[in-house]
């Protein structure tokens, strides 16, 4: 086991896929030479060659088209888009054809390809650096979509991805991604320091995509979060004293319905957790499901924290954020209900 930071993580998956399988290449704007903007894809050019670590033109649609033509032809290309904020010219590619291939063609091909791409706010990045899309590629049926928020998780998540003879989003928390932070911006009552830095297992490993994680076990309150947003659950509940069952998903696409189903069953109350706007984010699908599923097992109304109904702003990014104060107000109206 080596402590490795989320970055750090995220490129041992990349070289042990690499290493193993000729077939598996990665590209993307300055990945090669550079070694991605995060650093994610440093020195995979040097140990694997320009041919298979490699630059592409600043052109998401063809990046995304390049990546399909590959995966239909053989290989297992993991294609970075920089900031998830750019991937909406490479919308259609990934709807009308990596998540439909293998429907289309009844089965005579498939898209073996991963897209990875960073996500969130908490950098500093402004509007157009800091969007968490999400929910916009849940509703495209055959793809998959993932979020850890842990080093251990990353590497075995995204090894599992590569090696999936589907399309899958990585969508990579970008506030995660450099190890320790310390969160309390907001209030001097809940600090939410996370350690994202963790032990992670050499060589190959994987994680199996569509298995939710218990992070505590609690018969008070569930709380469902994915992402940096696990993090803040985790500071609130031991701020507050919680007996609470956290949740982290890990995996939006497929979901893991019945971690979900048996929590809130137990609990009688649930808080879910994201960074991504109000409006259409995945809360409301999760509400949805709390509610198909547990109607009769709870003792308050579902309560959603999440980003706001506007733009991620620069000079206020801390208010935007979903942090332990909103968290906090939301816990303590769900177990004032009756």
């Amino acid at each position: 086991m080596t402590q490795m930071s989320m970055i750090e993580a995220i490129r041992d998956a990349m070289d042990v896929c690499m290493t193993r399988d000729p077939n598996v290449l990665t590209f993307g704007e300055d990945v090669g030479y550079f070694g991605g903007v995060f650093r994610c894809t440093a020195g995979l050019q040097e140990k694997h060659g320009l041919h298979r670590c490699f630059d592409t033109p600043i052109s998401e649609g063809g990046i995304i088209g390049i990546a399909i033509g590959m995966a239909a032809n053989g290989l297992r290309p993991v294609a970075e888009i920089q900031f998830a904020d750019y991937i909406y010219p490479a919308y259609d590619q990934i709807a009308s054809e990596a998540a439909r291939l293998r429907y289309r063609s009844n089965g005579d091909f498939s898209a073996p390809l991963t897209i990875r791409t960073p996500v969130g706010g908490g950098i500093f990045g402004g509007t157009t650096h800091s969007q968490s899309p999400e929910a916009l590629f849940t509703h495209i049926a055959g793809l998959k979509t993932i979020i850890p928020s842990n080093p251990y998780d990353a590497k075995g998540m995204l090894i599992s991805a590569i090696e999936s003879d589907d399309p899958v989003l990585f969508l990579e928390p970008k506030r995660l991604y450099n190890g320790p932070f310390d969160g309390d911006h907001e209030s001097p009552s809940v600090s939410w320091k996370g350690h994202p830095l963790g032990e992670v297992p050499e060589g190959h490993y994987t994680v199996p995509l569509g298995q939710a994680r218990q992070i505590r076990e609690g018969r008070q309150i569930t709380m469902i979060a994915y992402g940096t947003m696990v993090w803040v659950a985790e500071a609130v509940a031991d701020a507050m004293g919680l007996d609470a069952d956290i949740i982290d998903l890990r995996s939006l696409v497929p979901l893991d319905l019945g971690a979900i189903e048996a929590s809130v069953k137990k609990t009688g109350r649930c808080v879910i957790l994201h960074e991504a706007t109000r409006t259409s984010g995945f809360g409301a699908e999760l509400s949805a499901q709390v509610q198909e599923r547990c109607f009769y097992h709870l003792e308050a109304p579902i309560q959603r924290v999440t980003g706001w109904d506007t733009p991620y702003p620069h000079a206020q990014e801390w208010a935007y954020f979903p942090g332990p104060k909103r968290v906090r107000a939301a816990v303590e109206l769900a177990l004032k209900a009756a």
